[in-house]
């Protein structure tokens, strides 16, 4: 794996009631070999050369002690989030979990840290591996505010394997999703991306709310569709030529060149609704913030119903 220079790890988010609360984003690794088709971390306006490419950064245990140790406000780290907007809220340039971080532990290291230094964290990923950190998670939670998100896009083994070929299928997310649960962390599904034509039919939104609640889950977040532009969009419309020959030109026709390719219609919005208060899931941004919160006084921005 290359290592590359960097001057700083943590950054201050700037709008942190509209991303699970955070207060500092940090990425530890660059580039993400997941080859989700759907993301949008590939276009070129992030300048991420070589996306499909990992690389680690120079230093950044160092690094990040030195930032740690600096911080005169404690607050809770959003590990591998780092931009945020109307539509791409958190949106992760990587996967901490990705497969070098089984042997180059980089992300096991940055916890000890933000452990000894009593920050929270918040951490959005794909891959089980997740789990080897169990101990950490619970040190962090005995004293901070923690919480864990795994995106779950289908409730559909086979064709998580198409849309998102490099990681770990759903079901073993919701695995590990089960495992953290019984250990006592608060965890959830993200199923903020529902891709148009693919995955937005009502049965899989209401699997997915189903399998995430018998696995152990507090909440699912949804915004509802996908992001295209520059790069990525034409990434995923080669991807879609492969796997779903003819919908490229669906997509063309009821989309044309947007940005945002919304799917959630108000049938499925009030599926998706009806699901998660019949589970008992929290389902607002707001309401999961002060769920896993410990000292939360801070009035967070409400999202509506979704």
């Amino acid at each position: 794996m290359e290592f590359i220079p960097t001057k700083t790890i943590l950054q201050r988010a700037s709008h942190s009631e509209e991303w699970f609360g955070i207060d500092y984003n940090m990425n530890l690794y660059k580039g993400c070999c997941h080859k989700c088709i759907y993301c949008d971390s590939r276009s070129n306006c992030y300048q991420v050369e070589d996306f499909d490419r990992v690389r680690a950064k120079q230093n950044e245990i160092e690094i990040l002690n030195q930032e740690l140790k600096s911080k005169r406000r404690r607050g809770v780290i959003g590990i591998g989030t780092n931009r945020m907007n109307k539509y791409t809220v958190g949106i992760a340039m990587s996967d901490t979990y990705n497969p070098f971080e089984k042997e180059y532990q980089i992300t096991r290291k940055a916890l000890k840290l933000i452990s000894y230094y009593n920050f929270g964290i918040s951490i959005e990923t794909k891959s089980d591996l997740i789990v080897r950190d169990i101990d950490l998670f619970k040190e962090i939670n005995s004293k901070s505010d923690l919480i864990l998100k795994f995106t779950i896009t289908t409730a559909d083994d086979s064709l998580s394997k198409i849309i998102e070929q490099g990681v770990c299928v759903s079901s073993k997310r919701l695995e590990a999703m089960k495992k953290l649960s019984n250990e006592g962390l608060f965890v959830g599904t993200l199923l903020t991306l529902i891709i148009p034509f693919i995955t937005d039919s009502e049965e899989n939104i209401k699997e997915v709310i189903r399998l995430s609640h018998d696995n152990g889950a507090k909440f699912v977040f949804s915004m509802g569709g996908v992001t295209l532009r520059e790069n990525q969009r034409e990434y995923f419309y080669q991807e879609l030529d492969k796997s779903f020959p003819g919908l490229k030109e669906k997509y063309i026709r009821t989309f044309g060149n947007n940005y945002f390719c919304y799917s959630l219609n108000k049938n499925l919005k009030n599926v998706f609704i009806s699901e998660c208060k019949k589970y008992g899931l929290l389902y607002k941004m707001e309401d999961i913030i002060k769920a896993y919160k410990k000292n939360d006084e801070i009035e967070q921005l409400s999202f509506g119903d979704l």
